[in-house]
């Protein structure tokens, strides 16, 4: 049976077939059987039983030493380093080298082809299992001494793990098998994403269809020139507790100038009549923050985004890309504005029901100790599930941009687990505090590039960019999390 496994190495290694088969029949008491007609079937059937028999009989009588004599190492040569076949890697063309004489060449010339016929390999090479272990059992002591001088060369060690780790970072999925993934799964996929891309462009659409009346906010507009519509529209923004003095403004026709008179007695009585406390609290506390800030206060994010141009495109691709930074820089540089509602929007306290959540909001005080170590363990493991909380609590001001931005949330949460895999998988811990700062000096330099920049950045190219980030960015997330499943079932496989 070992000349057999000889017989099938030879031909699997592109070894000439007449020297191997002479050799192996070459005791063999049998008729000739390099005629493979029709009419020779039988007899050829007969030599071979006979064949076997007789290797089998004489199995014990022929050493293994002459499989090794009649097979050269030489036809087992590697053709950049011309000595035999380590761990062989076979690329797309055929031609197969040693995998370190591979990795030195990569590192050397960064190129992807082949050393010799300069074709181009597609994927990550692999190495050959067949023909290794061929190679290993037919010529143990002279792989041996090969794997002893190529352990002791530094410069193949770091080429291997450079090109290794070059590896590891391509989609190793084979031109065939990658195109099958493809028609299996890329019909729902493409649907999926031509479907998000239609609604997305359908907000765009609508969002940009009303920019006319943007300037007509009344964020932009002085309160001493509200009509009194504009004010009902102010006092409807409060809540839904509001309407139910919406009539008795519209029948005084309070305007913005009678508005600003308007004192807590004089909203207790009549025609006003505003009997709950709590109610009249927070009328007068936004009242306050009107004549502070001489125009409305922004209560939306098409508010914020008129009032913050820049703030808002900075937050919403800060966010995106470093939700941990991004909240520090709130606490730290805009803590009142943005900070204290955001925090006590995603960790509220559990307080009173019968206060009025528009009270509180009005009221912000600063968090306690549970809201801190709530927003903490989030804050450290899922930044992102914060984010989803607070776009989960403006569902009723903004339907599907807080849908858009709950999903986009939840994809990023998804993408950063993977790169925490990624490293994990890859034995890559010590890199982080060096991720951790060049992610730091990244985001840091963008951030003053744009900065400087930001005036003479016109404002539609800024529109093009936010609505980008907001609608676009879930539809290119999706598509990098199907990636990376596939990349990482290419893996287990």
């Amino acid at each position: 049976m070992m000349m057999m496994r000889a017989i099938t190495m030879i031909v699997l290694t592109g070894i000439p077939k007449a020297r191997g088969f002479d050799y192996a029949f070459k005791d063999a008491d049998s008729t000739d059987i390099n005629t493979y007609g029709s009419q020779e079937a039988r007899k050829m059937e007969d030599a071979s039983i006979k064949c076997e028999a007789n290797t089998m009989s004489h199995e014990e009588e022929e050493p293994d030493t002459s499989i090794s004599g009649q097979i050269s190492v030489n036809e087992f040569s590697c053709h950049c380093c011309y000595d035999i076949l380590v761990n062989p890697t076979t690329l797309n063309c055929g031609h197969s080298f040693c995998r370190h004489c591979l990795a030195l060449w990569w590192v050397s010339s960064k190129k992807t082809e082949c050393p010799e016929c300069r074709e181009k390999w597609e994927g990550f090479p692999k190495v050959n299992i067949l023909l290794r272990d061929a190679i290993e059992k037919l010529f143990p002591d002279a792989i041996k001494q090969r794997v002893e001088d190529i352990q002791q060369n530094s410069d193949v060690a770091h080429s291997l793990a450079a090109f290794q780790k070059y590896g590891n970072n391509q989609i190793s999925v084979a031109p065939h098998s990658g195109r099958a993934n493809q028609q299996r799964g890329g019909g729902f996929f493409s649907g999926v994403l031509t479907a998000l891309t239609g609604v997305a462009v359908v907000l765009l659409v609508y969002h940009w269809s009303s920019r006319e009346s943007e300037h007509d906010l009344l964020v932009h507009k002085s309160v001493a020139r509200w009509t009194a519509e504009e004010v009902i529209l102010w006092l409807e923004q409060l809540g839904p507790w509001a309407s139910l003095y919406k009539e008795k403004f519209l029948s005084e026709r309070v305007n913005g100038r009678l508005l600003l008179t308007l004192t807590d007695e004089e909203f207790s009585k009549i025609p006003y009549s505003i009997e709950n406390s709590s109610h009249r609290k927070a009328i007068l506390m936004e009242l306050e923050r009107v004549k502070t800030l001489g125009v409305k206060p922004p209560q939306n994010l098409w508010e914020y985004k008129a009032v913050n141009p820049g703030k808002s495109l900075f937050l919403l691709y800060a966010l995106k890309s470093s939700p941990r930074l991004s909240m520090l820089y709130l606490y730290l540089f805009d803590y009142a504005e943005t900070f204290l509602p955001f925090i006590h929007t995603i960790c509220p306290v559990q307080e009173d029901l019968e206060e009025d959540i528009i009270t509180k909001l009005l009221d912000l005080k600063d968090p306690s100790w549970k809201q801190w170590r709530e927003f903490l363990v989030k804050y450290s493991f899922l930044p992102y599930q914060l984010i989803a909380e607070f776009a989960w609590d403006w569902l009723e001001v903004h339907y599907w941009t807080s849908r858009f931005l709950i999903v986009n949330a939840m994809l990023l949460s998804v993408l950063e687990l993977f790169s925490f895999w990624r490293i994990w998988s890859r034995s890559e811990l010590k890199t982080v505090p060096h991720r951790m700062w060049s992610h730091f000096w990244k985001v840091s330099t963008q951030g003053l590039f744009v900065a400087i920049f930001w005036p003479v950045i016109p404002q539609f190219i800024c529109n093009c960019l936010f609505y980008w980030a907001l609608y676009f960015n879930p539809i290119i997330n999706i598509d990098l999390v199907v990636k990376e499943v596939r990349r990482l079932e290419t893996q287990v496989l």
